[in-house]
Formats: C-alpha cells, structure tokens, sequence
C-alpha cells in the first residue's frame, strides 16, 4: 500500500462511521415475500423493491451484416421481429410493469411459473429447460466502495431459437460490452445464434464479479494494514461488515456453477456444442470466482483474529507497564509507611542525615528494580 498509515487511518475512520450506517446485510439475503399466502402458482406479483418508475424495453436485432437498435415504449413493437431469420434481443428493464412480461409470455408461449419467477426477485440462480426455450436466473452485482456495501440485483434471461429476453430490476447493467461488440460487428458474435449470445450475457456477468472481488481485496488489504498499525473498534466493524457482505457474494456465486455446469454438459439441446466450449471457460471462471471469495472469507476471518490479538497483546502491555509501576512502588509504600507511623521513639527521626538517606536508599531500591526488569526483558 502507498498510503501512508496517518492516512489510511483516517480514511478508515470515515469508512467505519458510513459502514455503521449501512442497511442490514440480513434485507438482502432474506427477502419479505409481499404474494399473499395461498396464492394460485404462477400469480405475477412483483415481490422486490421498486427500482424504476417506468419500464424500459432496448431491442437489439442483428445479423452478420445488419445490425438494428432501438427503444420501445411497447413490447408490441418487439414481436414482428420474432419470426424473421435474425437474432433478436430484448432487454427489459423494470419488473413492476407485470402486464408487459404477461404479454411476452402469452406471445411466446412462456410458461407461467417462469413469469412468476420473473417478477419474484428472491430466486436463487438456477435453469430450467422447456420445449422450445430454456429459462437461466443469475445476479449482478454492484459494489460501493463508500459503503463497502455489495448490491444484488436479479437478471433473468428467456433463450429462444431466433430470441433471447433478459429482465432486470433497474436502469444500469454490465452488459455495455456486449453490445459494443454486436455494434461493431466483431468477433463471433455477430455470426452465431442465441445460444452464443446467452453466454456472452452470463459471462459478462461473471467477468464483473471479478472486478468486484479485486476491490473488495483492495480494502481488505488496507484493513490488514490498519490491524496491525491502528487496531480500534471501528476497523472491527469493517471487517465484521465485509465479512457479511461476503455472504451476498457466495449465495450469488456458489448456485452459478451448477447452471453453467448444466450449460456446458449438454443437459441444454438448444446449446450447441461449439458454445458449450466457451460456457465451459465461463464455468472454470465461475470456480475461480468461488474460490477466491472462500479465499477472501478466510482471510477476513484471519484479520479478525489478528484483531483480537492485536487488542489483547495491547492490553497485556498496558498491564505489565502498570504491574511493574505497582512492583516498584511496594517497597518505597513500606518505607513511606514505616516512618510515616507516630510512634515518639523512632532512632531515625533524631538523625539529621535520616531523610536524604533514606530517599536515596528508596532510590536505589527503585533503580535496582528497573535495571533488574531491563536485564530479563521485561520492559
């Protein structure tokens, strides 16, 4: 680290009091169903938070020479382009709006339990395989690094033969590099089916988690700095928090390995073999992912241990500098003591020489004491 320790200190005393201040990581991991008890399957509710005040509907739809993007304010506009011999992407952002996802599905024969996993954003990610489509749930994530806060958001993504629909809760995604490469046409993007364009959606997704573990490492190795220069309570509080929000970071990761893996094997028949070898890159990226946040998890609990050390020692040092004070100052209490009793007949206090002498006495007392800790170590 190039920061000095003056610095980071004060950097981290201004991230704990944020960190204090930031929602419960409990929100984000279990989700308050709002589907009335009971409901009949395949009731469309928007069970999560709001996060747009309209819907937005980005239409992609190319071939390897022609490529057309435009917004929509209907999802009408978007279906003639679903029985042409083209690849057509539709990204809908915003889950509130239930009538438009109603309509895709009736459109292009969605069953309605995956519209209810559609709009209910507590869903683990996983994959489910129909007639003539499969159905992938994966999380992107955000990361403040004000905070040190991880934010989830659910994607979901419906795979077609000639279209792909991916719905997410909010304005923003990490997507931008995919559709820079469909825009300018290179690579094989533009040549291959849906199937290839599904992978490149969900790797982007995985490729993003590194990025936010490459952040996250960067504070948690400031945070090993400070255990070991400044161990104060609000440097515990951050490793508390990111140990936490660590937890978001597995339950998003640890479930992606299976989808992938059903991806990669052939378990898919609208995957074909070619994509299977890059899903099979993106799975290996998604194992490493999982092993660098059990990495990053151990060392936090490292550096919590290293905190509780840090604290102990400390306060075992403040102790032996008070007990070797307290052992020093037994012998000169019983001399101060002694002569301090009013007794009438004490030979000492008739001696002019007394006092002098026996300061100096008690001071000799004294440094003998400290020259004797010195020579075993003890200070």
């Amino acid at each position: 680290m190039t920061s000095t320790p003056k610095k980071v200190a004060k950097t981290a005393a201004k991230t704990a009091k944020t960190v204090l201040r930031a929602p419960r990581i409990i929100g984000q991991i279990v989700r308050r169903a709002t589907k009335p008890a009971g409901a009949a399957p395949g009731t469309l509710i928007h069970t999560g938070p709001r996060k747009v005040d309209q819907t937005r509907l980005r239409f992609l739809d190319y071939t390897e020479a022609q490529l057309r993007e435009q917004t929509f304010e209907r999802i009408e506009q978007c279906f003639p382009f679903a029985e042409k011999p083209t690849v057509t992407w539709v990204n809908v952002d915003g889950l509130h709006d239930t009538e438009i996802i109603e309509e895709i599905g009736e459109r292009f024969g969605l069953h309605r339990l995956l519209l209810e996993d559609i709009v209910s954003t507590g869903q683990r990610p996983k994959i489910e395989e129909y007639e003539d489509h499969f159905f992938v749930i994966v999380k992107m994530l955000f990361f403040d690094d004000e905070t040190e806060s991880i934010t989830a958001e659910q994607v979901s993504f419906v795979i077609g033969e000639r279209w792909v629909f991916s719905f997410q809760e909010r304005f923003g995604d990490v997507f931008e590099p995919v559709r820079e490469r469909l825009r300018e046409g290179k690579g094989r993007l533009r040549t291959r089916g849906t199937d290839y364009l599904a992978y490149a959606l969900i790797d982007a997704v995985v490729d993003s988690y590194f990025q936010i573990l490459e952040r996250i490492g960067d504070h948690i190795e400031e945070l090993e700095e400070l255990v070991l220069t400044d161990p104060t309570l609000p440097v515990m509080h951050r490793i508390h928090h990111l140990k936490r929000e660590m937890l978001v970071l597995r339950r998003a990761v640890w479930p992606l390995r299976e989808v992938l893996g059903s991806l990669y094997r052939g378990e898919v028949p609208l995957m074909s073999q070619e994509s299977q070898l890059f899903v099979r890159d993106a799975y290996d990226h998604a194992v490493q992912v999982i092993d660098t946040v059990e990495t990053l998890r151990e060392v936090l609990s490292g550096a919590m241990d290293l905190y509780l050390s840090s604290v102990s020692n400390r306060m075992n040092e403040v102790m032996k500098v008070l007990t070797i004070i307290a052992t020093i100052f037994i012998p000169l209490s019983f001399f101060a003591g002694l002569y301090g009793m009013n007794f009438e007949y004490m030979p000492e206090l008739g001696v002019r020489w007394a006092y002098p002498a026996l300061l100096a006495f008690m001071a000799t007392i004294g440094g003998g004491m400290l020259w004797f800790f010195r020579r075993r170590d003890w200070l």
